[in-house]
């Protein structure tokens, strides 16, 4: 751990110059006295690095001073630098790891790509916080120790024990064989068997886990985007889901069926309104999906969806029908 850190502080030092102690703690999340004492391992182990004194001082390298480079090509850095602004290290549990990754793999590139490099990377973004109507992309916080374990069993290929706190139950321990890890909107899943029945856990669930010695039972080889293709559609297709006749406006379609399951059906009525037979998750999910079209949309089955928009309606109409 220390080894990569005294790595990242002269990659931080190489690539932006005089830096004080008190930044140089910041970035690498340790402490002002852990920087002193790294800057004096460096300089014993022959790294030129000096201290500047006043205000504007801090610690730098002499100039020309070069670490080993990698070989890689501009391009290739840069595909590496936009693949590891994307979430999925956040979700595995691999932020600071990332970090440190990228900056070795700026410092490989050669002085004259460097700038370049910099300035392309700052042009393109992957994946922002929110979209063009401000929504934001939830990130779960994902628990580091236990995900780490999660991580190494996955790649290890053993057995893993997880305490795991389904919505709505009570954490409760389990064994099972892990297979791969997925990262879908900013969130990470286990994909795993237990008791040869796949599973599918959410990492933010996962409260505490143990790596066994015992191998997995497992295939050799996976194919995660199939498998994930398959669990997508499995979880579609279980739980109460509910089928849905609903009158739209054909501008707010997308909005019906970007929500939906599915469409089984769909025709242009006379005044120009498209009817839509759509299938919802669950209760909840079909009065949410329409309640938030407004007058956009009618349910004309089943009756117990109209109820309970028109009881919602009814609320709203009342509590906003008298003055403050």
């Amino acid at each position: 751990m220390r080894a990569d850190r005294l790595v990242s502080l002269v990659l931080l030092l190489r690539q932006r110059g005089r830096l004080s102690a008190d930044t140089l703690a910041r970035e690498l999340e340790v402490s002002t006295r852990t920087v002193l004492r790294d800057i004096e391992a460096l300089s014993t182990a022959g790294v030129p690095v000096y201290a500047e004194r006043g205000r504007h001082g801090g610690f730098a390298l002499l100039p020309g001073f070069q670490t080993e480079l990698t070989g890689l090509s501009h391009d290739e850095a840069l595909a590496l630098l936009i693949a590891g602004s994307r979430r999925g290290a956040q979700a595995f549990g691999l932020g600071s790891a990332l970090a440190s990754a990228m900056l070795k793999v700026a410092d490989a590139l050669p002085e004259s790509h460097r700038d370049t490099a910099a300035d392309a990377i700052q042009r393109l973004l992957i994946d922002p916080e929110t979209d063009l109507l401000s929504r934001r992309l939830v990130t779960e916080e994902v628990p580091d120790t236990a995900v780490a374990e999660v991580r190494r069993a996955v790649l290890a290929g053993h057995k893993l024990r997880i305490q795991y706190a389904a919505a709505g139950q009570a954490p409760e321990w389990r064994t099972v064989d892990p297979i791969g890890l997925v990262t879908a909107r900013g969130q990470g899943y286990l994909l795993a068997t237990r008791s040869g029945a796949d599973r599918t856990y959410r990492l933010s669930r996962v409260l505490a886990a143990e790596e066994l010695a015992e191998p997995a039972e497992r295939p050799d080889r996976v194919d995660l985007g199939r498998a994930w293709q398959e669990r997508s559609a499995q979880f579609r297709t279980g739980g109460d889901q509910v089928t849905v006749l609903v009158r739209v406006d054909p501008t707010r379609r997308e909005d019906v069926v970007g929500t939906a399951l599915a469409v089984r059906a769909e025709e242009v009525d006379a005044d120009g309104r498209l009817r839509l037979e759509v299938t919802f998750q669950d209760p909840r999910h079909a009065e949410w999906a329409l309640w938030r079209l407004a007058a956009s949309a009618e349910a004309l089955a089943p009756q117990w969806l109209r109820d309970s928009l028109r009881t919602r309606a009814t609320a709203i109409a009342t509590r906003y029908g008298a003055p403050p």
